[in-house]
């Protein structure tokens, strides 16, 4: 007697690729919204501190962090006051990822804060401020941000920069190209080069970088001119 051997007909086969094929795709789209969605956290954190800026101007007349009456416009005394020799100046002086408590740039979160544009607690912490200082907010990647009203790149002009520091080269150049001209190099969104954790050491002292697809998994800090 013949015996019947048994297994998968080309149809089942067929049926499974069929299965493992939307199952990739699944996974595929997924990371795909996941990653978009991160884009547009990073792109909502620009135009937030953005916006502090400009409303915290048309409310106090002054720039937050550089706010000379900044204890008078908030009821009470300041954690912190600015280096006299640079308040009032109309400038937000001192490096975007300062972690000086009496430079503008560490300040003006403190005065945003107050005034109750951003969210977090205003006072500034006690003791001297360290490389984890967890006082400036962090990106959807866990990266720092700040502001600063000096030059971040040489040449590069601006009222204000906001930075954001740990940003992968894939997600740099879908920033620029939802917001500016899709050059990492040219417009008013720039690409940083990195030192650890994705940040530059501030002001004039980063290298402009051409982002390309090689440098996907290298972490930059994306700055946006104002």
């Amino acid at each position: 007697m013949r015996s019947k051997q048994s297994g998968f007909t080309l149809v089942e086969i067929a049926i499974v690729l069929v299965i493992i094929g939307l199952l990739l795709g699944g996974v595929l789209k997924g990371q795909e919204l996941i990653n978009s969605a991160k884009v547009k956290n990073f792109i909502n954190d620009f135009r937030s501190t953005s916006t502090f800026v400009f409303a915290y101007q048309d409310r106090f007349r002054a720039l937050p962090g550089d706010d000379l009456r900044a204890n008078a416009n908030h009821g009470g005394v300041a954690a912190t006051t600015p280096v006299l020799a640079d308040v009032g100046n109309a400038r937000i002086n001192g490096l975007w990822n300062s972690l000086t408590k009496t430079d503008e740039s560490y300040l003006f979160w403190n005065h945003v804060r107050l005034a109750g544009l951003a969210t977090g607690d205003p006072t500034v912490p006690a003791g001297a401020a360290v490389a984890g200082d967890l006082y400036n907010p962090r990106n959807a990647d866990g990266g720092r941000m700040g502001i600063t009203g000096e030059q971040v790149a040489a040449g590069w002009t601006g009222n204000f920069f906001i930075c954001s520091s740990g940003v992968q080269g894939r997600f740099a150049r879908q920033i620029d190209t939802t917001i500016d001209d899709g050059n990492t190099s040219t417009g008013t969104v720039r690409v940083l080069g990195t030192i650890a954790g994705g940040e530059v050491a501030g002001s004039a002292a980063g290298t402009v970088y051409q982002v390309t697809a090689a440098e996907d998994p290298v972490l930059f800090t994306v700055c946006v001119a104002y």
